[in-house]
């Protein structure tokens, strides 16, 4: 074979090649689920996120980087395949072990930064979520962390963590924070634990129930306050009602008494045996006492009585 002939034959199989290359490497498909960098020579050249076949300079001269675009998630404590366990103790802040299972959601917003601003960004992130976690924890109370406390420890961490990754700025982007579990170390402690949390759930059902008893004794204590109260402007009013009274009858009988102050005074004290002595005769005597005279004073009464029954029929 001339060389002639090799250098023909080698030509025909690089251009073959080259065709080959051109046509396998000048186009990519990309899923709804994933999102593309186009590396041109090493550096990133634009981020693609419609889905479909696209076309691109072959290799070596553009490359694809495919990346997910759905929500990825990060569980942090919790048991390995092989069956260990990869929980994480940490100190409350009032001085407890505990151990916290979390699963953070997170996602890549920003693939270029996720590709060359680090080379380990999902260690960078689970660093992250150890540090976020363990300090919200380190300042939280052992009830808050195994209660009612929960929502606002996530909510803690999310927002340390989402901070700790805008600082760190590797194009991840925090979605959201969930608490699944938080234990004591071993069953010991558990259920001592278990003993003190009853004890305060009794001291306060307690505390409740007295509470509401002395809720009770006050609206009584105050309806009755009402009560006495009520009746003491009651008598109040009636007492100066009937001081009125007396004072307007005292003025008339003072008038009557600048008038006639002998009969006023015969008749006042004409009234007054009335009031001290009811129902008996009254005898008048004469200054020398030897002679009594009887004045009727009831036959009297008791005819004018009659005469105002008979007017009052005839009417």
């Amino acid at each position: 074979m001339s060389l002639k002939r090799v250098y023909t034959v080698t030509g025909l199989i690089v251009t073959i090649i080259a065709l080959v290359i051109i046509l396998f490497t000048s186009w990519y498909t990309l899923d709804e689920s994933d999102q593309a960098v186009i590396l041109t020579f090493g550096e990133a050249e634009e981020t693609v996120t419609d889905p479909g076949l696209r076309f691109k300079l072959p290799w070596p001269i553009q490359r694809v980087e495919k990346l997910a675009r759905e929500t990825l998630k990060l569980e942090f404590g919790f048991e390995e395949s092989d069956g260990s366990k990869s929980e994480t103790k940490m100190i409350t802040g009032d001085e407890n072990i505990v151990l916290a299972d979390l699963v953070v959601q997170w996602k890549i917003t920003d693939p270029q930064k996720y590709l060359f601003n680090s080379e380990e960004p999902k260690k960078i992130l689970s660093n992250a979520t150890s540090a976020s976690l363990r300090s919200i924890i380190g300042s939280s109370k052992i009830d808050d962390a195994l209660t009612s406390g929960k929502a606002e420890i996530e909510g803690n961490v999310r927002e340390l963590l989402t901070t700790l990754m805008d600082k760190y700025d590797v194009g991840i982007s925090i979605l959201a924070v969930t608490l699944k579990d938080v234990e004591l170390p071993n069953e010991e402690v558990r259920s001592a634990f278990t003993a003190v949390t009853d004890a305060r759930e009794t001291m306060n059902t307690k505390i409740n129930e007295a509470k509401k008893y002395e809720n009770k004794r006050m609206n009584e204590a105050k309806g009755e306050e009402a009560a006495i109260d009520s009746k003491a402007k009651g008598e109040k009013a009636a007492r100066l009602e009937a001081a009125r009274g007396d004072v307007a009858v005292f003025n008339k009988l003072y008038e009557q008494y600048k008038t006639n102050p002998e009969i006023t005074r015969e008749r006042l004290t004409l009234e007054t045996l009335e009031q001290v002595l009811p129902g008996a005769e009254i005898y008048i005597m004469k200054d020398d006492g030897n002679t009594l005279k009887y004045f009727p004073i009831r036959p009297v009464e008791r005819e004018q009585a009659v005469e105002k029954e008979e007017e009052g029929s005839k009417e």
